[in-house]
């Protein structure tokens, strides 16, 4: 009988440091590739792998926010799931259905990357390239020699990462350490979402990347009134590839250069190649480029009075407690993970900004 092989893992990643002078790759395009082998029925995580993968790929969607496209791979064959786009619910709808695929076959890791390649190596230079591949088998089935690719993905700079569920697999190694990417594998369900949110950060920039002023377009959604006798349904350029009515509407973002409509943001204008992007799609980067100080730890037995968080009014029961370097206001544990996680601004220095 063969020997489980070992589960090989690096040291849990904790929240990391911002590095002055880094430049970040803000504007992303990232491939997710899903490995939906037969490896993916195994039950070491509930209720089984593929459900598990799809659900912490949920929450990566609503917090990521560049151009995402999903690829799965099973049964020797690589298929897109859903083309680069800006817009969550559209890549939500499609893990659900994905749900219930039947896991059959192995995957390959040659196909899905040439699919993902066939469509990033268009993508203008200043833009981040990236793959992240969720893969749980541990062979891959592929139709040429994936060394070469390896190569071919080095030389267009696209940055290749791989999370894996079983054991280290040493053309993974190759692949990430060429491309410049990151290959962790999981311990358990928890460890996996912490190495998964460890890719909603933009990479930090490479230092050949092309790096020039971006002329770009903020559009507003607009509707035109039924009661408008020249308002008339329309194409979204992003349709026009479709051969049914579905990209027919009166509404959607109007590129103020040369008045190509979208139905989403963001996208690079096909007319005039002008970038679109809304405004919370800039604020939702902005923690990045300036993330929020770390607290200060200090021991709880310090404060003589006030002995509350700040944030959720409880008694600070910890013996450390973590405090503002700004407005120095004191906050228990759980929430100074949840304000340097999700929130990505001190409550109270908010409050004091905004007082008369």
């Amino acid at each position: 009988m063969d020997e489980e092989p070992e589960r090989k893992s690096c040291i849990s990643p904790k929240r990391e440091g911002h590095h002055e002078q880094v430049r970040l790759g803000m504007m992303r395009h990232l491939y997710f590739v899903i490995d939906c082998s037969r490896s993916m029925d195994d039950q070491d995580l509930k209720p089984n792998r593929l459900t598990s993968t799809l659900k912490c790929r949920h929450q990566f969607t609503n917090r990521v926010c560049p151009q995402v496209g999903i690829i799965i791979t099973k049964n020797k064959r690589a298929e897109k799931l859903t083309e680069l786009s800006g817009n969550p619910k559209k890549h939500i709808d499609a893990l659900k259905k994905a749900v219930d695929t039947p896991c059959v076959g192995e995957p390959s890791l040659y196909n899905a990357l040439s699919l993902a390649l066939n469509n990033l190596k268009h993508m203008p230079g200043h833009t981040s390239r990236e793959i992240l591949i969720i893969l749980s088998s541990l062979t891959t089935c592929d139709p040429a020699n994936i060394y070469e690719l390896i190569t071919t993905l080095k030389s267009l700079k696209v940055r290749v990462s791989v999370i894996g569920l079983s054991a280290e697999v040493r053309v993974c190694t190759v692949l990430t350490r060429e491309t410049g990417g990151s290959y962790h594998v999981i311990l358990d369900e928890s460890h996996f979402k912490e190495l998964l949110m460890l890719h909603v950060k933009p990479p930090p920039a490479s230092s050949s990347s092309e790096c020039s002023l971006i002329r770009m377009g903020f559009p507003q959604h607009t509707v035109a009134s039924l009661s408008d006798q020249d308002a008339k349904p329309s194409f979204s350029m992003s349709h026009l590839d479709s051969s049914s009515g579905a990209g027919l509407s009166l509404g959607g973002y109007f590129c103020p250069q040369c008045h190509a409509k979208y139905t989403e943001l963001p996208v690079e204008c096909k007319v005039c190649g002008l970038t679109l992007v809304s405004a919370p799609h800039l604020a939702r980067s902005f923690h990045h480029l300036f993330p929020l100080q770390a607290f200060l730890e200090s021991p709880t037995e310090k404060l003589l009075k006030n002995r509350f968080c700040q944030a959720c009014q409880r008694e600070l029961e910890d013996k450390t407690m973590f405090s503002c370097p700004s407005c120095h206001h004191v906050f228990c544990l759980d929430c100074d993970l949840f304000i340097h996680d999700s929130l990505h601004c001190c409550p109270c220095c908010i409050q004091s900004r905004g007082a008369p």
